[in-house]
């Protein structure tokens, strides 16, 4: 076993294996219908069934390069996807989450998808410019990128509340990567964690009730697969942090937006060593 597709029921606190494999996937997103998870691997995104039976790969037409920033819109219609087949840098591309042609979003590279805003209207993700990684929206009709961080550190992981009025995100602005959020215009900026710990990847529950992350040991850099991390959850102000388990991952246990819609549950992937 390489990977374990794993969810938590937070009620419970237990947590069940859907499916196991010894290739690498990554990044598991719930559907809004509950019935499969959205996973990438070896470059393809296939959709996992929850009622047993192996991934389905999904058509991305000539995007084979996918990376683990992906996502389902809000009304389940749209797929966001990150690739780099076309410029060999990432870019953000939106296409029918049955399949199909992926339209380009983002003309500004590279550029890492993160999430969708409430009404699907938006997505927030983090480009690359001139080796500074910076916070960013664009509509997903297209036109041009809204800059929301300017270099303070490195900033990166944005994802919505589920109310729209925040964006939460890590960055190192402060010295150890940690947990910050932002209004979607740019305004009222606040610190959300101040811990002995690498935080990344924050992720608003769908209740908007509290925020689930990924954290690191203090002298880990970036973001690398392989190591002990914890799973942890706070209130959305940062209230109450506590670690709901310690595992074998990092890269690619939970890039994305990794809640159910009702928000009982999250999905994740735990990995042994290769």
């Amino acid at each position: 076993m390489r990977s374990s597709v794993e969810i938590y029921d937070i009620a419970t606190g237990r947590n069940r294996v859907v499916w196991q494999t010894a290739s690498l996937m990554e990044a598991p997103n719930f559907a809004p219908d509950g019935r499969h998870l959205l996973i990438n691997g070896e470059g393809r995104l296939y959709r996992l069934p929850l009622d047993g039976g192996a991934p389905v790969p999904v058509d991305t037409g000539f995007a084979e390069r996918c990376n683990n920033d992906h996502g389902v819109s809000p009304d389940g219609r749209w797929l966001a996807i990150t690739d780099k087949t076309e410029f060999g840098k990432s870019a953000i591309y939106i296409l029918p989450i049955e399949g199909g042609t992926p339209r380009l979003l983002t003309p500004n590279l590279p550029s890492y998808w993160h999430g969708w805003s409430p009404d699907g209207a938006h997505v927030c993700y983090c480009g690359i410019r001139g080796d500074v990684f910076d916070i960013y929206t664009i509509a997903v009709e297209g036109g041009e990128e809204t800059r929301l961080t300017f270099g303070e550190g490195r900033n990166d992981g944005p994802d919505y509340s589920p109310d729209g009025q925040w964006i939460y995100f890590n960055s190192s602005r402060s010295g150890l990567m940690q947990i910050w959020r932002i209004h979607p215009d740019g305004s009222g900026l606040e610190r959300v964690t101040d811990e002995p710990l690498g935080n990344w990847f924050p992720h608003p529950s769908p209740a908007g009730d509290r925020v689930l992350y990924l954290a690191y040991a203090p002298d880990i850099v970036d973001h690398p697969r392989d190591l002990d991390v914890h799973l942890r959850i706070m209130g959305m102000d940062g209230s109450n942090p506590r670690t709901l388990m310690s595992l074998f991952g990092g890269q690619g246990t939970i890039n994305v937006p990794n809640w159910s819609a009702d928000g009982g549950s999250f999905a994740y992937v735990r990995y042994a060593p290769a």
